[in-house]
């Protein structure tokens, strides 16, 4: 909150920055918001691995998919993601003072799932940016699961992105992260977060019938990543 009071200086300059120079003033946001919030995550005692950054390509925009436990979510992806990077939030965020700003910034999305017509307009949005080279990090489950060890559905519509800007899928899974606070709020607890960046998928490569099923395909994989990485911190934790 009071990185959002003193930091309204800082988003008129970038502001104008972003008129002279988007991509400087993508890459000091991005380097803003990883401080800031690389603050966040020490503050509340997060120790953390990172797998699979070299699974990111450098030369294109990709799309992010993760599962969704925890608002610490955010957190973990900023401080480690490469590259300027938006993410879809739910349309009611917009209304936040500053933090709206700052997420706009960000060249996040705002998605109203009641209203069709507005949604798509949001996909075109994204595919825009997709293009632009901006990547994007999207919850498939719509919102945060609340149940630990399982997984809500993914959405299909998330996926129009990807098939229309036809960039690359990155699916990420994140272990623990609901330890930090959702596990047993309000507190704040240490926990350990495991980050794992799987290998690209294209959806042109795909098997006819993964194509068809792009979402189950793509949630599998981020499911089988959960439950190896849950069994090894098991493994380590026994030792």
């Amino acid at each position: 909150v009071l990185y959002l009071i003193f930091s309204i200086p800082v988003l008129s300059y970038l502001k104008n920055l972003e008129k002279k120079d988007p991509k400087a003033a993508a890459k000091k946001s991005l380097d803003l918001v990883r401080w800031i919030l690389g603050i966040v995550r020490d503050l509340a005692g997060i120790t953390y691995e990172v797998r699979g950054l070299e699974h990111i390509p450098s030369d294109r925009a990709v799309l992010y998919f993760l599962n969704h436990r925890s608002y610490f979510d955010i957190v973990m992806g900023y401080t480690t993601v490469p590259a300027p990077t938006g993410f879809i939030a739910k349309k009611e965020m917009i209304g936040i003072p500053l933090l709206s700003q700052w997420m706009v910034q960000m060249n996040c999305l705002f998605l109203d799932r009641s209203n069709i017509k507005e949604g798509l307009k949001t996909i075109l949005t994204g595919i825009e940016k997709v293009k632009g080279g901006i990547s994007m990090w999207i919850f498939p489950e719509g919102t945060r699961n609340k149940v630990a060890d399982t997984f809500l559905p993914f959405h299909e519509g998330s996926f129009k992105i990807a098939q229309k800007a036809n960039c690359p899928i990155v699916p990420i899974t994140i272990n623990n992260s609901a330890a930090v606070l959702e596990d047993h709020f309000p507190k704040i607890r240490k926990a350990h977060v495991v980050v794992e960046y799987g290998r690209p998928i294209y959806i042109n490569e795909l098997a006819p019938e993964n194509k068809k099923q792009l979402a189950p395909y793509v949630q599998q994989i981020i499911s089988d990543t959960y439950f190896k990485n849950k069994e090894k911190y098991a493994e380590l934790m026994a030792k």
